[in-house]
């Protein structure tokens, strides 16, 4: 593998806009190793976190919902273990779905999506906070524009 490394303090990747998640099905899928709760391996700049380890657990989540305060959806499986995970996020008009070594570990019903127009960020959260840089390794990243299942 090729992957990227990152510090946890400030290294990330940016890229343009990829894909407006409020404009239909996507799926984002990419394998991972290290980080700690509460840091971020894929978002959107200013929005949302498409896929995050959660603050308490370092547990698969996202952050987009339909609405600012929609619910967030996270699975009790931990991937900050220091061990190789592919970690993916499907949504498929109807659902979200949390993947782990391609394995669906958490799905709710979300009819729509929020929209975020921004650019795309590997390694950070949405607006660069503090404690949010991803510290470890990331690697090849697939977005896709459809739901697609591993």
């Amino acid at each position: 593998m090729r992957a990227v490394s990152l510090d946890g303090t400030d290294d990330y990747l940016r890229t343009p806009m990829i894909l407006d998640p409020g404009n239909g099905p996507f799926s984002v899928f990419a394998w991972i190793k290290g980080g700690v709760a509460g840091q971020v391996i894929l978002s959107q700049e200013g929005g949302a976190n498409w896929s995050m380890a959660d603050p308490t657990q370092g547990s698969p989540m996202t952050t987009l919902t339909q609405t600012s305060r929609g619910a967030d959806l996270t699975t009790g499986m931990v991937v900050t273990d220091g061990d190789w995970h592919r970690v993916g996020f499907v949504w498929d008009g109807s659902d979200r779905s949390l993947y782990v070594d391609d394995i669906e570990v958490a799905r709710d019903a979300q009819r729509n999506l929020k929209s975020h127009t921004g650019g795309f960020f590997l390694g950070a959260g949405g607006n660069l906070e503090p404690g949010s840089h991803w510290s470890g390794m990331i690697d090849d990243v697939q977005i896709y524009s459809r739901a697609v299942t591993p």
